[in-house]
């Protein structure tokens, strides 16, 4: 994933910050339980940066769709 450039900056960098974070979580060899919930942790990371910032929501929300998540 590059990184996110919305123009808002407070968004760009809680997403990165999150994608960050996950890409450490997901490193090694976790049970795929594991790399689902460090998955669905990051999306819901973002969906709330983007409802504070004004941004759009509907990639997250989707991706917590498919992973079986609520939004």
């Amino acid at each position: 994933m590059s990184q996110v450039q919305t123009g808002k900056l407070v968004h760009d960098q809680a997403v990165n910050k999150s994608y960050g974070t996950l890409q450490a979580a997901i490193a090694g060899m976790p049970t795929q339980l594991a790399v689902n919930s460090a998955y669905v942790t990051h999306y819901q990371t973002c969906l709330a940066s983007a409802i504070a910032n004004g941004c759009g929501t509907e990639p997250f929300v989707t991706a917590l769709k498919t992973l079986g998540a609520r939004s």
